[in-house]
């Protein structure tokens, strides 16, 4: 196993860039990290999809790029409640934490039980991780294995808390506002009017042209398009 995680470490070495590594940098990524394409990463992914005891091992690297590869590697049904817990603890930026630990999440067993422990943290990457996979919920869940009651307390929540919250928590809340707008019909109403509520919401992005959806916009046009509703089958990509 260990010859393995060694041979794709290399592999991803090698396929790492300069221009890559600025651009994460400029996101706030955290080394070590190698700068590689999310893209290019698919061939060792192909060869060794669903390896979960790789991916395990993978992950407990701490390199961002064998990190984020070990989240598409894995298979989230094996994935337990410890186990998330470690991964996000170990997370070291908002790359890894609200993607590849958030899609797992939601992607487990143990999404909602995770998801709402997080959203409690005091620390940002956990409860942005939390928010992040909320969102992921509302795409990947049928709409009649959703407690309504809940979404639409974490609604009201979103609204009170995001202008205080922590800066990568506020992206995560406004995609959660847009989640539910999108995916969650029952819902689908209040998440606009709080969407018109909140307006624009501020996030440092770091010295990138990244955008913070306007999600009023973002939702009326998945409604425009006849999209409303329409689920995920997954969320990793």
């Amino acid at each position: 196993m260990m010859n393995q995680v060694k041979d794709i470490m290399n592999q991803l070495a090698e396929l790492g860039s300069e221009q890559t590594l600025k651009t994460f940098r400029n996101h706030g990524g955290v080394e070590p990290m190698y700068g590689v394409k999310i893209g290019d990463m698919k061939p060792i992914l192909k060869k060794h999809k669903n390896n979960h005891q790789l991916a395990l091992e993978l992950y407990k690297t701490g390199n961002s790029d064998v990190m984020y590869l070990a989240g598409l590697m894995s298979n989230p049904s094996l994935l337990t409640p410890e186990v998330l817990d470690e991964w996000v603890e170990r997370a070291p930026w908002h790359m890894i934490s609200e993607y590849t630990v958030a899609w797992n999440a939601a992607e487990s067993p143990y999404g909602f039980e995770m998801a709402r422990k997080w959203i409690e943290s005091d620390k940002e990457l956990i409860a942005g991780a939390g928010w992040s996979a909320l969102g992921c919920l509302m795409a990947l869940t049928p709409d009649e294995r959703i407690d309504k009651e809940e979404v639409d307390q974490l609604l009201d929540r979103v609204e009170n808390q995001i202008p205080d919250a922590p800066n990568r928590v506020r992206y995560v809340m406004n995609g959660f506002i847009i989640a539910v707008g999108s995916y969650y019909k029952p819902s689908a109403e209040k998440a606009l009017e709080i969407a018109n509520r909140v307006g624009k919401v501020s996030v440092n992005v770091g010295n990138t042209a990244c955008k913070v959806p306007y999600a009023p916009d973002y939702i009326r046009k998945v409604w425009d398009t006849g999209r409303l509703g329409a689920k995920r089958k997954e969320v990793r990509c």
